[in-house]
């Protein structure tokens, strides 16, 4: 039997007060002969041993919906950072909470009124603090088909950080030609970010700890080292001067140099730093998810200008562990659960 505090896992982090999330409340958690479903969830903010995975009935999609059996969903800072608190003043989790919201899997049942997908479709998606377990709700208009020649761990990383790379890029108007500089280059959406950019024909100043300058190369981006004296190494890198800055770290560091070389500041952003952002007058960028966005950059990996490096990989019972290697700063890439 289902125990009821967990009936509401996959509400999403905010529930339905964004429209963009996927708030599930309609679904429901009955069984269906279908045996059970394993989910991460905490009941508290804290370090990682607050995660668990618990065992419940596999969720029934409602109208319009999807579930989808999981083969791949990354772990994203974010994640952590909810379930640490850090989080909590502008996004606060609801107990118990679940966890992750990008996802690639293979449906297995489809709610009423859906036609556009069939049981046995692969896809790619994203389903906000409910990727992270066997089973995804999804709306089916958060899903695109997964190519064959895609790999799961790939397309589990690309449904959040890959669209959150692609807004910012186009929120701050990267074109071709400029020079757009990308603090924490070498992370899920950094890495993503210096390709897109790339691809769309700009020159990319990527920084990252030295250990991961040889990794930038290879994507197309020229690194500079983080700590003191940035300003003047990124100034040597790009003597043509910094066109539009992302910064996906969100430290002082990072919001005080793309203040300092973005002359519009309209074009100086970040994914990490809201409390600084202000004070350094310095965009905070979001996501806009669509299907569109998320089609248009498994295109990108197909024809071989995105390739989502994956770090590692979890089974995901060791969830505890892949967010302490998220925390230890020195992930290249992504982290990828694989129930």
């Amino acid at each position: 039997m289902v125990m009821p505090r967990y009936e509401r896992l996959r509400d999403g982090y905010l529930g339905g007060d964004h429209p963009t999330m996927n708030d599930t409340r309609t679904d429901r958690v009955e069984g269906n002969g279908a045996g059970t479903s394993r989910a991460v969830v905490f009941d508290g903010y804290g370090d990682a041993s607050v995660l668990r995975v618990v065992e419940m009935p596999p969720p029934q999609p409602g109208a319009g919906r999807v579930r989808v059996r999981v083969h791949a969903a990354g772990i994203q800072p974010f994640d952590v950072k909810l379930r640490r608190g850090d989080t909590a003043d502008w996004a606060p989790a609801r107990f118990p909470q679940g966890g992750g919201s990008e996802f690639a899997g293979v449906v297995d049942q489809l709610g009423p009124g859906v036609t556009e997908f069939a049981v046995g479709d692969e896809v790619v998606g994203w389903a906000v603090g409910a990727a992270h377990a066997d089973h995804a709700l999804a709306r089916a208009d958060s899903l695109v088909r997964k190519p064959s020649a895609l790999p799961w761990a790939e397309a589990g990383a690309l449904g959040a950080s890959g669209q959150t790379a692609h807004t910012s890029l186009q929120a701050l108007e990267v074109r071709g030609g400029e020079t757009v500089l990308i603090h924490a280059a070498a992370g899920g959406v950094g890495t993503a970010a210096v390709q897109i950019a790339r691809a769309w024909g700009a020159t990319v100043i990527g920084t990252a700890s030295e250990r991961n300058h040889r990794y930038l190369r290879e994507l197309g981006a020229v690194p500079v080292a983080y700590g003191s004296g940035l300003v003047d190494r990124v100034r040597a890198a790009a003597p043509g001067g910094i066109d539009a800055a992302l910064d996906a770290v969100g430290t002082e560091e990072a919001l005080q140099v793309s203040a300092e070389l973005v002359t519009d500041r309209d074009r100086a952003g970040t994914i990490a730093g809201h409390g600084l952002a202000e004070e350094y007058g310095v965009r905070v960028l979001g996501t806009e998810r669509s299907a569109e966005r998320l089609a248009s950059l498994v295109e990108l990996c197909v024809s071989g200008q995105l390739r989502v490096r994956i770090h590692a990989t979890y089974p995901l019972a060791e969830v505890a562990a892949a967010h302490r290697e998220v925390e230890s700063g020195h992930v290249r890439g992504k982290i990828v659960l694989v129930p």
